[in-house]
């Protein structure tokens, strides 16, 4: 347990260490049980015979699928973007010193993360053609996406840069720079560094919630799976394949997220050891290094 972790939780003792070995072994049993008994369940039913996965071993099939997932990546990663910039705005707001901007940011994201995607959604769909914005498809999706993850992405930035030791700003309007300076030049740049898992753990959610795509229609993953389950009659095998796919790119970027929690860990320690280290005396012309 690193120190950060050790200020918000003591560390477990060993009645404790052998309680959470027990709760893991017997939640890991119940997993496993669960999954014999629904493997067992499909057997018995039929859904495990060869030929009810047979289209799933054929291009067709899964160019169709892949042509979804690039459609639920390019929804992903326009929201991203532009989620993340108008995150970024919010939580620059939320920090401003005119208290109007501060207050409008903060309206803003506490409304919007306690408001539903779904409903979002459902406005872009039903309520804002009646008022003459009638988006395309693809932006019936994202900007409802963006509306409400841009809240959670302010959050992010705002707690990464409130976490930034006060000196980097001193020392930055110490040398003469402006606020704006001293934030766009000393302080995001650090701070962006040590929120990059976060901010990439929050594409995973992110990610998911492209899955509403099925609501306006818009053919991303999960939407082309219900499509080729009416079309081939292939319920489970279907939204089983679907499931995989969602898991794959999921654990990639949460594996990513792990790896560079590990590097921004690494480089903070070799940052404090470097500090703690005394500066070297220099050599005066007679005089000898011990």
């Amino acid at each position: 347990m690193n120190p950060n972790q050790q200020i918000l939780f003591d560390v477990p003792g060993p009645r404790a260490q052998r309680r959470i070995r027990i709760a893991t072994v017997l939640g890991a049993l119940a997993i496993l049980g669960g999954i014999a008994w629904a493997v067992h369940q499909f057997a018995s039913h039929g859904e495990l015979a060869a030929e009810r996965w047979q289209p799933f071993t054929t291009w067709p099939i899964w160019r169709y699928l892949l042509d979804a997932l690039w459609a639920t990546l390019l929804a992903a990663a326009a929201t991203a973007v532009l989620s993340g910039a108008l995150g970024l705005l919010l939580a620059l707001g939320r920090l401003s010193a005119h208290r109007p901007l501060r207050w409008l940011a903060g309206a803003y994201v506490e409304v919007f993360r306690t408001v539903p995607a779904l409903l979002l959604v459902y406005i872009t769909l039903f309520a804002l053609p009646k008022y003459g914005l009638n988006f395309p498809l693809f932006w019936k999706l994202v900007v409802p996406l963006v509306v409400s993850n841009a809240a959670a992405f302010a959050e992010i930035f705002r707690a990464g840069i409130k976490a930034l030791d006060r000196g980097q700003t001193e020392a930055g309007l110490a040398i003469g720079l402006r606020r704006g300076q001293v934030m766009r030049l000393v302080v995001l740049p650090q701070a962006l560094l040590r929120l990059t898992p976060s901010l990439v753990s929050q594409l995973v959610g992110l990610l998911k919630d492209t899955s509403l795509g099925f609501v306006v229609s818009y053919t991303e993953l999960l939407y082309s799976g219900q499509v080729l389950a009416s079309y081939t009659h292939l319920l489970i095998q279907t939204f089983l394949v679907v499931a995989l796919i969602y898991l794959v790119v999921n654990a990639s970027l949460s594996k990513l997220a792990r790896v560079l929690q590990a590097r921004n860990g690494r480089l903070t320690t070799r940052g404090r050891s470097a500090a703690r280290e005394p500066a070297a005396t220099p050599l005066t012309p007679g005089s000898t290094a011990r």
